[in-house]
């Protein structure tokens, strides 16, 4: 199992970013999917998920700023967010969950945004 995120960099309070994350050895549809963050100095948190159902559920703190969706045929998971704050930036890492234990055991390298006031 092998997860990839891309699309992190540098952006003003208010703009875009939409960071991708790549993977391989599982299918979405069987295993669901999340993306966290971690910001230096603080705890990682959950910022967005999907399940194996389609649903698709995000942090208190989001305030339907973000958007998940994913891609099974292309093994694409996606973080639209939009209205960035300077508190979003972090580290955003996607987690894959394992079929087995419940737990989400796979992880990417994470991908770093930093908004700017």
């Amino acid at each position: 199992v092998q997860l990839m995120e891309s699309g992190g960099g540098s952006v003003q309070a208010g703009g875009s970013v939409r960071l991708s994350c790549e993977f391989s050895g599982i299918p979405l549809k069987l295993n669901g999917m999340r993306w966290y963050r971690q910001a230096p100095g603080k705890k990682r948190e959950m910022v967005a998920a999907i399940t194996t159902g389609g649903t698709s559920d995000y942090a208190d703190f989001v305030e339907g700023r973000f958007t998940v969706s994913g891609d099974n045929a292309r093994n694409m998971v996606y973080l639209q967010m939009n209205d960035l704050r300077p508190e979003d930036t972090a580290t955003y890492y996607c987690a894959a969950q394992n079929q087995v234990t419940g737990s989400y055991d796979y992880w990417g390298q994470g991908t770093q945004v930093t908004v700017s006031a």
